[in-house]
Parts: structure tokens; sequence; C-alpha cells
């Protein structure tokens, strides 16, 4: 995983900036598609990282928008990196194209801050809760399907532990009512408790609970969603990826990064960590959950 990252974010930095040059240089979409001969959602798509840029297409929007041949280049060197594939292509439709995009950004993160309403995140998923959750959400695929589907999910969560490049952070905060919500049999849920508490004592994790007593907060209101934060490029020579929110529905996904969306969500986990319990008490509530489950 540490050497095969994909092209998430090169795709993403080439096309703010030729959205960037764009929109300087005083010409729309509509305009640009004309002049190019392209149709408007293909440039759409460019400018939104959705997929691999030729060079072709980057040199002749350079030159449309009157950008220096040094910059061109430069942007010339990202068309070529937005080529390269993720781990992720070699399971196809096991991950769905609106999905695809969160993977590369998840890889790429240095800081994953995630509140989970209603499931146990699939980073910290195991196999046998995974495979139960498939099942409910897939009945009608062939369980060789639905393996695939868990196979990418399980291989997900060996970016908590790679060693290169630095393992993202990652802070959970999950309802009490993910650990008490029963997926497949009793045996399952013990199964997946006792992962939290793994994950729990990684040194770049940290997993709490929103208790019941905690009453109506803001995540009620939001639902489940991840904000991921990413390191500095190499050398430092440019920004850093900007911040993202992200929320899942059952069909597709928002993608959030303008900044009063950012701020409304970062807002919403500020709230949830004052009402979340501490480390040690999370840790308390998930094994008394466990012990409940042994004895009942």
């Amino acid at each position: 995983m540490a050497d095969d990252l994909g092209s998430t974010v090169p795709r993403r930095q080439l096309g703010r900036l030729l959205r960037q040059y764009r929109t300087e240089a005083g010409v729309t979409l509509d305009a640009a598609a004309e002049a190019l001969e392209y149709s408007r959602q293909k440039i759409w798509r460019i400018e939104c990282g959705m997929g691999a840029v030729r060079m072709l297409d980057v040199k002749a929007m350079c030159e449309l928008y009157g950008v220096s041949g040094e910059m061109t280049e430069a942007m010339r060197g990202l068309a070529a990196e937005t080529k390269s594939k993720g781990w992720w292509h070699a399971y196809g439709d096991a991950v769905p194209s609106w999905f695809e995009l969160y993977v590369g950004l998840e890889s790429a993160a240095a800081h994953l801050r995630q509140y989970e309403e209603t499931l146990i995140p699939g980073l910290l998923q195991t196999r046998p809760y995974a495979l139960g959750l498939a099942r409910l959400d897939r009945p009608s695929v062939r369980e060789e399907e639905r393996e695939r589907a868990v196979e990418v999910r399980l291989q997900r969560q060996g970016l908590l532990t790679r060693r290169l490049p630095q393992p993202p952070r990652l802070d959970a905060i999950l309802s009490e009512a993910v650990l008490r919500r029963t997926v497949g049999s009793r045996g399952v849920m013990i199964g997946q408790l006792s992962r939290l508490l793994e994950v729990a004592d990684l040194p770049n994790a940290c997993v709490r609970v929103l208790p019941f007593t905690a009453g109506p907060h803001s995540g009620a209101v939001a639902g489940s969603f991840v904000i991921l934060d990413f390191p500095a490029s190499k050398g430092g020579r440019a920004a850093p990826e900007p911040s993202v929110a992200y929320s899942e529905s059952l069909t597709g996904a928002l993608y959030l990064e303008k900044p009063d969306e950012l701020a409304a969500y970062r807002d919403a986990w500020k709230s949830l960590e004052g009402l979340a319990l501490d480390e040690a008490q999370s840790i308390d509530m998930i094994k008394t959950i466990i012990g409940e489950l042994r004895h009942d």
C-alpha cells in the first residue's frame, strides 16, 4: 500500500489548478467547451478530479487560458500522475464509482475524524461483521461478489498499520447504539467489539463512545461523517490538499470542501468531542457490553 496510493490527489490538484486558471482568464465552462470542442461534462469532470487526464488536454487548456510555459509543464507532470492506479482498481465493480474517490482520499489522508451514528466504521470492522452487513446491504448478489466487497474493506484497514508513508491518525467517535446494535450473531458482536479494543491500543488511533446519556446532539442532525485532513506535499513546496468532509448515503456520497461546509462539520465534531466519554471510560463501556453479551 505504501507505494500504491493511486492518482486521487494529483487529479484533484490538477483540477483545481485548471479551474483557477480558467476563472482567472475569464473563460466560462461553456466557452471553454466550445473553444476546445469538448463537452462541458468533460471539462467539469477534469476540474473535479474525477478521472485520468491526457497531457494533450492539459496543453490545450493551458494555451486557451494563457498559462505560462513553466506552469504548463508542471501541470503536464501532474497529468502523468493521474494515470497511476490505486490498489482498489484491482477489485473492479466491488468499489462503486462514487466510493472510489473516497478510498483514494482515505489512503492519502494524514488525519481522519469519523463519527458513526449507526454502524461500526469500515476501517474497524471484522470480516464476520462486514459479511453480515454485506448480506443485508446486497441481498440479491452472489456470495462471491459480497466476499470481494468485504476484501476491499479489509484491504483498506492496512493503512492504519502501514510503515510508509506514515499511517494516518484516526479519531473515531461511535454512538452507543453502534455498539449495541447486533449484526450477525452474538459471537460476531463479541469479536467486533474486541476488535475495537485492539484498534484503541494502536498509537495512532483513538476510539471514544458517545453514550445515550449525552442526550440530543449535533451528530443526530449531521448523521455519520468523516473529516479528512491531508499532509503537506513532498518537500513542502505546495499547500496541503484541502480538507474534505465526507457524508455517505445509500446510493452515493457528498464530498464537501467549501469553507462554510467544513466549518459546520468541524463544529459538529467539536460538540461531539465535548459530549463523548474519554478514552478510558469508552474502553470500560466496550468491555462492559462484551461482558453483557457473554453472560446474557
